[in-house]
C-alpha cells in the first residue's frame, strides 16, 4: 500500500526532515541487499533514539504501512527488504558503543556499529567478542542479532546469541522493553532475549545491547593444508576433533573455489590442489604451537600435499585474504549466483561432499563450496545466468535435491544466513505444521496487526491484515 502524505509529514516531524525521505536516489540506496534481490521502499527513515523508533511503529499502527528495520543491508537471505513496500527504518545512525566493562566482561552498544569496531574496542581493553561473520567489516551489531550469525570462530566461541545478555528493543506496537541482565546469571521469568535474537526483525526493533566479551586469547597460530580433494579433507576435518583438538576456526575451500580465487588475486596457489583447509587455533604460545604440531602431524599422515605452519601475522593475514576474496572472485564466473548456508553434523561432511560433486556430473551446473568445515556449514553456490530460464530451473531443481541431502543427513538449510525471502518457501521441509503454527501465534502476539517486517520467514503471513 502506498505511504500516504499525511503520513510522511508526521514521519518528518519523528525524525526531523534530513531523516526521512522518499527521493528515488535514496530509495534506490535502500532497495537492495546481499541477495541482489530488488524491491523498493515508499521512503526510508533514519531515527537516533529509542523514542523517536518507537513513535515511528506506533505511527505505523495509527495509518496502517509497514516498517522494515535495516542495518548495513550486508544480509544474504532478503531479511532487510522491503518486499511488500512500506518504510525501511534505517539504524546505522545508533553507532556508539556505550561502554566496555573490564571488571564485569560487558560490552553495552547500539545496533548500527560496525561488528569491526566492537571488535577493535574490546581488544583496546585486553578483551574479545568471539563472533565475526566474513561481513564483519561493514555488518551492523543489529544485524548480527537479528540473523543469529556465526563466522569462522564460531566453532569453538560459538555463534551470536551465545554472547547476548540482554536488550532494549521496541516492540511492532511502539512499547519498549528490557529483556535479559548484566551479568553472568539470570533465569527470572521466560528467556525474551533468545526469542528476539535470531527473529530477522519480525518481532522488534533492537535500540542497545548488553553483549558477554571474554578474555583475549594471547597468541593465535594459523596453519594451511592442501589436499587432492575436497572429500580427504573433509576426512581430515573429523580426524581432528577426533583427537581431541579443539580449533579456534577451520575453514574449507574446495577445487573450484580456489581456482576462482587464484584468477581474481594472482597469489600463486598449487594448481594440483583439490581442497584447502585454512585452520585456526588459539591460546598461550605453548599451547598454540603444541596444538598446531599436532594438526600439521595430522594432516600429513592423512596425505596433505602440504600443511604449513605461517610463519608470520602477514603471512596469516594473506591466506585469510584468500578465503574472504570468494564471494567477489565468484562473479567473475557467472553473472549471478545461488547462494545457500547449508549445515551437517562434522561427521556427515566426507558423505555431503560427495553428493554435492554428484550432483554436478549429473546436472552440468558450475557449482562452487567453501564455508566453516568445523561446524559443518557449507556455503554452496551455483554459479549460472539466471535470464536463462531453462538453466536457472535446472539449478532451483538442483538447490532443492541438496536441501532434501541436507535434511537426511540430519543438518539445516540455513546456519547463519537466515530465512528471510530467499528459504521461506523451503521452511515446511523443516519446520513441521504445529512448530510453525505456534511461531505464527508468537508473531501475532508481539504484531498484531502485522506492520513490521511482512513477507519474510512465513509465506502469506501478513494475511490477516
Amino acid at each position: 500500500m502506498a505511504l500516504r502524505k499525511s503520513s510522511l509529514k508526521k514521519l518528518q516531524a519523528i525524525v526531523g526532515p534530513a531523516n526521512c525521505s522518499v527521493r528515488r536516489e535514496d530509495l534506490a540506496c535502500y532497495a537492495y541487499d546481499a541477495t541482489a534481490a530488488n524491491y523498493w521502499p515508499d521512503a526510508v527513515v533514519l531515527p537516533r533514539c529509542t523514542d523517536e523508533v518507537a513513535a515511528v511503529l506506533r505511527l505505523a499502527n495509527q495509518e496502517n504501512f509497514y516498517v522494515i528495520p535495516r542495518g548495513s543491508g550486508s544480509g544474504m537471505s532478503g531479511g532487510a527488504l522491503a518486499v511488500q513496500g512500506g518504510v525501511v527504518m534505517v539504524m546505522t545512525r545508533f553507532n556508539r558503543i556505550l561502554k566496555i566493562d573490564t571488571e564485569n566482561f560487558i560490552a553495552q552498544a547500539e545496533p548500527g556499529v560496525i561488528t569491526r569496531d566492537l571488535h577493535a574496542a574490546a581488544e583496546r581493553q585486553g578483551l574479545f567478542y568471539p563472533p565475526d561473520p566474513s561481513s564483519s567489516e561493514f555488518s551492523t551489531l543489529g544485524g548480527n542479532l537479528a540473523e543469529c550469525a556465526g563466522g569462522p570462530r564460531a566453532v569453538k566461541y560459538g555463534v551470536t546469541r551465545d554472547y547476548v545478555l540482554g536488550l532494549q528493543a521496541v516492540l511492532p506496537t511502539g512499547t519498549i522493553i528490557h529483556t535479559g541482565v548484566q551479568t553472568a546469571k539470570g533465569v527470572v521469568g521466560y528467556d525474551l532475549t533468545r526469542l528476539l535474537v535470531g527473529s530477522e526483525g519480525t518481532l522488534g526493533i533492537i535500540t542497545q545491547m548488553t553483549l558477554k566479551l571474554i578474555p583475549l586469547p594471547p597468541v593465535v597460530g594459523t596453519l594451511s593444508a592442501f589436499f587432492t580433494s575436497m572429500e580427504a579433507a573433509a576426512r581430515m576435518v573429523v580426524q581432528i576433533f577426533s583427537n581431541s583438538i579443539v580449533p579456534r576456526s577451520i575453514e574449507f575451500m574446495d577445487q573450484a573455489s580456489l581456482a576462482c580465487v587464484q584468477r581474481y588475486l594472482k597469489i600463486g596457489l598449487p594448481p594440483t590442489a583439490g581442497a584447502l583447509l585454512l585452520i585456526e587455533v588459539d591460546g598461550h604460545q605453548t599451547e598454540v604451537d603444541r596444538e598446531l604440531n599436532r594438526i600439521q602431524a595430522l594432516c600429513r599422515e592423512q596425505g596433505a600435499l602440504t600443511a604449513e605452519i605461517a610463519a608470520s601475522a602477514a603471512q596469516a593475514a594473506d591466506l585469510w585474504r584468500a578465503r574472504k576474496a570468494i564471494s567477489p572472485a565468484l562473479f567473475q564466473e557467472g553473472r549471478d549466483k545461488i547462494n545457500e548456508d547449508i549445515v551437517v553434523p562434522r561427521n556427515k561432511i566426507p558423505e555431503m561432499i560427495r553428493k554435492i560433486e554428484a550432483l554436478q556430473q549429473a546436472t552440468g551446473l558450475k557449482m562452487v563450496s567453501f564455508g566453516h568445515a568445523g561446524d559443518g556449514n557449507i556455503h554452496f553456490n551455483i554459479m549460472l545466468d539466471k535470464r536463462d530460464k531453462p538453466v536457472l530451473r535446472k539449478a532451483q531443481a538442483a538447490v532443492e535435491k541438496i536441501f532434501e541431502y541436507t535434511l537426511a543427513l540430519g543438518g539445516t538449510i540455513s546456519g547463519e544466513h537466515g530465512v528471510g525471502i530467499t528459504k521461506a518457501p523451503y521452511l515446511s521441509r523443516e519446520i513441521g505444521p504445529s512448530e510453525q503454527a505456534l511461531m505464527q501465534q508468537i508473531k501475532h502476539l508481539f504484531d498484531p496487526q502485522g506492520i513490521l517486517n511482512p513477507g519474510k520467514m512465513f509465506t502469506g503471513l501478513a494475511a490477516h491484515r
